[in-house]
């Protein structure tokens, strides 16, 4: 059988009806002892047979082939030898209560109660020719009939929730693994787009500097600023190389390790001077978790690349302020400026990722991303995440 919820119910009713069968079997043998009848080696004979066709039936008969052909033999031989045994002795009358259970189980839906009614008809007529009919005699088997068939049809009421409830069980179990397949290529989804933010806001954005250096050292008038170019496009290849292996290790961001505000003004010193910026850093040093730091300085950098790339701008502002569970990075800078409203429709339209390589990390954090900016004015960019 198979498990389900209601299988020790089930279990405990069959180890039930093995119990009435043995001590109403026992009943009968002692029964036939006590009286001591001549010729009692017969009904005790048959007994014994009761007992083997009944054992055999309970071992090899299993929950496939019970209501098939086999089943239906082993009710019969069994029903046989009842019979043989009731006709040498009363008690065994009292054997058709276990056989109605069995009936109602193994039986056809309509043939078990059919059985049930033929058996208590049986017992009836036998226990009224060997003892006279009674009351008791007639009334004792129908009742037993009546409460077996009432049983009977509650077993089949809870082994068919059974089989319901175990196949919701397994169309639920086959859901989840969906959700959970669905759910892997929606992660694999969000890291592939992760991974582009990360690469745009180093790599890509070291390999434009040194494009840009390069294309400076050629534009150079003699050896030495065309060599000092060429250095600065050799360390900013360093520290691409390095940004990229640490994607590979996947580990925390090494500019990190001191905190946000020591990040940036490394970055202002380091890298951003080589573009030509006067980078002014106001970044406290707060608490925040390391996503959130993470985020803010790459949406700083990919700021201060657009700033590079795009505002001929001379000075760049940070500023950071964190507020119960906000935190706001500012970037101001004094550039030509431009109409926000085209830019973002030019770079969701283009290859370009800039605009929305920030927009994607500040929704991931529940905020938002404000650009304020004219032809001429300058710009300035907020951008907002919910601390968690």
């Amino acid at each position: 059988m198979a498990h389900s919820t209601l299988t020790p119910v089930f279990v405990g009713l069959r180890t039930g009806l093995h119990v009435l069968f043995a001590a109403l079997l026992a009943l009968v043998v002692v029964r036939i002892v006590v009286v001591g009848a001549p010729g009692s080696w017969v009904p005790l004979g048959l007994s014994v047979v009761f007992a083997g066709v009944y054992l055999l039936g309970a071992i090899v008969a299993r929950s496939a082939s019970r209501r098939g052909l086999a089943g239906a033999v082993w009710i019969l031989a069994l029903t046989l030898v009842w019979i043989a045994l009731l006709v040498l002795v009363p008690e065994a009358a009292y054997l058709v209560f276990p056989l109605f259970f069995l009936y109602l189980h193994v039986l056809p839906r309509v043939v078990g109660p059919v059985a049930v009614v033929v058996a208590t008809l049986v017992a009836v007529v036998a226990l009224g020719l060997h003892g006279g009919f009674t009351v008791g005699g007639v009334v004792g088997p129908l009742v037993g009939a009546g409460v077996a068939l009432l049983i009977g049809l509650g077993y089949r009421a809870l082994a068919r929730e059974a089989a319901e409830r175990e196949a919701l069980v397994a169309e639920l179990l086959a859901t989840r693994d969906r959700l959970a397949a669905t759910e892997h290529e929606q992660g694999v989804i969000a890291e592939r787009a992760r991974l582009a933010r990360e690469i745009h806001d180093t790599v890509a954005q070291g390999l434009s500097s040194i494009q840009m250096l390069l294309h400076a050292a050629e534009r150079a008038d003699g050896e030495r600023p065309g060599l000092e170019h060429i250095r600065l496009a050799r360390e900013t290849a360093a520290d691409g190389l390095a940004d990229t292996r640490r994607f590979i290790r996947e580990l925390t961001p090494p500019s990190l390790d001191q905190g946000l505000g020591a990040a940036l003004r490394r970055l202002a010193e380091q890298q951003w001077t080589r573009d030509g910026l006067t980078v002014e850093v106001d970044v406290p040093e707060v608490s925040l978790p390391m996503d959130v730091q993470t985020a803010l300085l790459r949406i700083a950098q990919g700021a201060v690349a657009n700033v590079v790339q795009h505002a001929g701008a001379a000075t760049v502002r940070l500023s950071l302020a964190v507020d119960g569970r906000e935190a706001r990075l500012t970037v101001t800078d004094d550039g030509v400026g431009f109409e926000p409203v085209t830019a973002r429709d030019r770079a969701w339209s283009t290859d370009s990722f800039g605009l929305r390589a920030m927009e994607d990390r500040v929704g991931q954090f529940g905020g938002r991303l404000d650009i304020t900016s004219d032809p001429g004015s300058g710009t300035t960019l907020v951008a907002v995440l919910e601390v968690p």
